[in-house]
């Protein structure tokens, strides 16, 4: 699958975590200084690409609750 994207409250820690497991990640491209403007990419081992956009917010208010983290949640246990 192309442009797949994944949101997260700080783009220079999740594009290290990703640097430190080995993956080819792109530089950081800053937009707009304004939240939501901060990405990068990388292309995981079975050659999907990812777009990682950073939100601050979701620091605060995440889309899935803790109480739903885990695949527990996902596979509706």
């Amino acid at each position: 699958m192309k442009a797949l994207q994944l949101v997260v409250p700080d783009a220079a820690e999740a594009r290290e975590q990703l640097l430190e497991r080995g993956l080819e990640v792109s530089e950081l491209m800053v937009m707009t200084e304004a939240d939501g403007g901060t990405f990068f990419g990388f292309a995981d081992p079975d050659g999907n690409s990812w777009a990682v956009q950073e939100i601050k917010a979701r620091a605060q208010t995440p889309l899935i609750p803790d109480r739903h983290m885990g695949l527990g949640a996902w596979a509706g246990r």
